[in-house]
């Protein structure tokens, strides 16, 4: 019973609480067990508060046989990744250069939204060094690894996050994104991950990164990412650019399937070269929510690869960073970050305003791209999982190899749109397999309620299991 509990989804363990069926506290403690026993091999965590999070479950316990529980989640079990501030528990954002000491007096929203909905808060998961690419290792913590294939990478930078829920260490976790650092592990850890519209979950405090930079959920079934966005979504004073509060949740309308609604499918977005697996992985999908009742077509949206402006304002928000350090620490961080702040650091105010009108350009042709066609279909990465490596061992400095290998991400941190990927098959040699879903500015409902409708059409994935 306990592998079984540890398995299972949010909504799922709701229901059991309602029923009386199983308790937060025999949930947790599956959940810490399949920890003890497997993120050894894993290392999604850096971090593991386990008598805190039995004492929340306990509380939970109560709450709930009293017939009184307090909010969406009480007693699930979330992890939230170290890049987000947790009252009482440092978040060392994968570097060497912060101080454990703290203080740590402070939530930021999301953990503050986790704990009003009485959420089981487990650790902090890992990240790369200030989340600076799409692997997860760092100097602090090493390497975070794949649970289908543990020689693979999670991906990143939210790799702890995704391996969390994919390895049964808890069926919800806490991510950022700022350019596919959801979305990427979570298509290579086989989870569904969802990048909110910007604004819809308050971030504070604010980002280096400034309006790349999202927060979003990660777990193991679309109705639970609608879930969890449900708790996250309102505003908050501290972030200025959060959207005002809508009485909205993200569950209601979600089983309303395709029927009527314009897809457009782009297997390579006009420019990507994509792993063939892939590219028969997404055509399967867009034949089965043609199943459904949408209407799919064949169409780019027609704007080239936005690489170079992606890592333009990356590598600012890179120098950004590397100047607040002292010269000591500056000498410990990842050297793939050091190269991001020395390009970024290159960079004139010219230059960033003409990147900045490049960007508004991008943003209004998918506006107008979304008055055609209501959703875009499209795959999560370009490739399958690839081997891991130590921090510092990457031997290349070329924008190409930073993020090239996924091309269908950032893109959309560009636009700030909502997108959501789930798995949709498992490769010839049984690694994770995903779609992207897209959709316009504030229409995260649509785009949850279109990847709920290719689920249900998939044929379930199972989850890895660790020998």
């Amino acid at each position: 019973m306990a592998t079984d509990l540890a398995l299972l989804g949010a909504s799922e363990l709701i229901r059991l609480y309602q029923r009386k069926s199983a308790s937060p506290v025999e949930v947790t403690e599956a959940v810490l067990a399949r920890i003890a026993r497997d993120d050894p091999r894993i290392n999604a965590f850096r971090f593991v508060d386990a008598g805190q999070a039995l004492a929340d479950a306990r509380a939970s316990e109560a709450r709930w046989q009293r017939g009184a529980p307090e909010g969406l989640l009480d007693g699930v079990p979330v992890s939230i990744k170290d890049l987000i501030l947790t009252r009482g528990w440092s978040t060392l954002r994968g570097s060497r250069t912060i101080d454990p000491a703290g203080p740590w007096e402070v939530d930021a929203p999301a953990t503050a939204r986790l704990r009003e909905h009485r959420a089981v808060l487990l650790g902090k998961t890992n990240t790369p060094e200030f989340g600076c690419k799409g692997t997860t290792d760092s100097y602090l913590t090493g390497i975070t690894r794949n649970p289908w294939n543990t020689e693979r990478t999670s991906g990143g930078s939210s790799g702890g996050a995704a391996a969390a829920v994919a390895a049964g260490m808890g069926p919800l976790a806490l991510g950022t994104d700022g350019a596919g650092s959801v979305r990427i592990p979570s298509a290579f850890c086989g989870v569904v991950g969802h990048k909110p519209s910007f604004g819809r979950i308050p971030v504070w405090p604010a980002s280096p990164f400034g309006s790349l930079s999202h927060i979003g959920p990660h777990a193991r079934s679309v109705s639970d990412a609608a879930l969890l966005l449900t708790v996250l979504s309102g505003a908050d004073l501290r972030d200025w650019s959060s959207l005002p509060a809508e009485a909205r949740d993200y569950r209601v309308g979600l089983e309303d399937g395709v029927a009527g609604l314009r897809i457009a499918y782009s297997p390579t977005l006009g420019y990507a070269k994509i792993d063939p697996q892939i590219g028969h992985a997404l055509e399967r999908c867009a034949e089965l929510l043609t199943l459904s009742g949408a209407a799919v077509t064949a169409v780019d949206p027609g704007f080239a690869d936005p690489l170079d402006l992606i890592c333009g304002f990356w590598f600012v928000g890179a120098a950004t960073l590397f100047a607040g350090l002292a010269p000591k620490a500056r000498e410990a961080t990842d050297p793939l970050f050091q190269w991001q702040a020395e390009q970024g650091a290159l960079l004139t105010a010219v230059d960033l305003t003409c990147l900045n009108m490049r960007r508004a350009e991008l943003g209004s042709q998918m506006r107008r791209f979304h008055e055609r066609y209501d959703l875009l279909l499209t795959p999560a990465v370009a490739v399958t999982a690839f081997p891991t490596a130590p921090t510092g061992s990457e031997v290349s400095r070329r924008v190409e190899d930073f993020l090239g290998w996924t091309p269908f991400s950032y893109p959309f941190n560009l636009t700030q749109q909502p997108a959501c990927v789930l798995p949709c098959g498992l490769s010839t040699d049984g690694l994770p397999l995903s779609a992207q879903l897209v959709g316009p500015m504030h229409q995260d409902h649509l785009v949850l309620r279109a990847a709920r409708a290719l689920e249900s059409a998939l044929p379930a994935l199972g989850w890895p299991t660790l020998s």
